[in-house]
């Protein structure tokens, strides 16, 4: 009898484990595919953000830069060049977007979307030398 109780004891050991690496391999499986989701749209999380402050950054500059906006300010406060407030909403926006369809275009995906958050940068310069020249 003893003989019998162990055997079916490791029987239902074996099963148990059986059933738990069965379990274990098919939340890998799940795991496996969300992860591989994740990486193919990397790109499209990575862009969000941006579009999301370059959208918002364009607004504001619409609302806030004066008709006229300078750039390249020199050292005695003027500025070389002038644009409408229109280019110089609608510039930054197009640098940005430039930047983004490299990304999705580039096998490599960091270098342009790297760029692109330094292109935020463009909008906020471009604000605070027009509405605090030196």
């Amino acid at each position: 009898m003893d003989n019998n109780e162990e055997i079916s004891t490791n029987q239902a050991g074996q099963s148990f484990w059986q059933k738990a690496m069965l379990v274990l391999a098919k939340i890998g499986g799940v795991l496996e595919v969300i992860l591989n989701l994740l990486y193919k749209l990397r790109k499209v999380f990575m862009a969000a953000p941006v579009v999301y402050y370059a959208v918002k950054l364009a607004r504001y500059n619409s609302v806030n830069l004066p008709q006229v906006v300078g750039i390249n300010l020199q050292s005695n406060g003027a500025f070389a060049q002038t644009l409408t407030r229109q280019m110089a909403v609608m510039g930054p926006l197009g640098v940005t977007a430039a930047c983004l369809l490299l990304m999705f275009l580039s096998r490599k995906a960091m270098y342009p979307w790297a760029v692109s958050i330094f292109s935020l940068a463009i909008p906020i310069l471009l604000l605070l030398s027009n509405r605090y020249p030196a």
